[in-house]
């Protein structure tokens, strides 16, 4: 199985919309809204914003594709979605999932980086809508190459390999088109053997990020 993340950091899955208030009327019409669904983020979901926090996996995958394919489906779409990202990696198929339903949606996916950006989250937050790619100012990102767990039989690692290198081609395809660096930058700057911690502000220069600002 690929795995992409950043692995000497635990981390625990969660998954829930953010409310940001600008005043104590519409912090008490949220916290009433919330309370009416009895789901904490519900407002924030309805108004087309999700917040992916902790590891990448099948429950992450799930919930964050229901929540795109289902603001294509409603019969009033929003103008954009805004997937904010908190994570520190995990399954590469799960976050190829998520990536194929953000290119494929209707609605432009803007992506908010906040906390740490890193390995599987990261190629998530390269998949928003290009101009629409921010980092907060103290965002930490971590670019590195993928890592492989398998076990079986001799033919059946044999046969594995052909995923291995269907796995290294799809994620340079993926920096490649999100960041606009050519293959040998990409090798260099951001897929090297060793793990590339990035500021916010050396991610605007390599293309993995659009603008940087804060949360408003």
């Amino acid at each position: 199985m690929a795995r992409l993340r950043q692995v000497h950091q635990p981390s625990k899955t969660t998954e829930h919309a953010v409310v940001k208030t600008t005043s104590r009327r519409s912090a008490s019409a949220a916290g009433e809204s919330e309370a009416a669904s009895g789901e904490p983020g519900s407002l924030m979901r309805s108004r087309g914003v999700y917040l992916l926090c902790g590891e990448i996996g099948c429950d992450t995958a799930h919930n964050v594709i229901t929540w795109v394919l289902e603001a294509n489906l409603a019969p009033r779409r929003a103008r954009n979605l805004t997937l904010i990202i908190n994570s520190t990696g995990g399954d590469m198929s799960d976050a190829f999932a998520i990536i194929d339903v953000m290119k494929g949606s209707a609605i432009p996916i803007h992506t908010v980086g906040i906390g740490n950006v890193a390995s599987s989250g990261l190629m998530i937050f390269l998949a928003g809508a290009k101009g629409h790619r921010v980092l907060t100012p103290n965002t930490s990102v971590l670019s590195h190459q993928w890592s492989w767990e398998s076990s079986g039989k001799e033919h059946e690692l044999l046969a594995a390999n052909r995923e291995i290198q269907l796995t290294a081609r799809r994620m340079l395809e993926h920096y490649r088109r999100t960041t606009g660096q050519t293959d040998i930058v990409i090798r260099e700057k951001l897929l090297p053997p060793h793990d590339v911690w990035m500021s916010a502000e050396e991610a605007l220069t390599l293309g993995v990020c659009d603008d940087i600002r804060d949360i408003t």
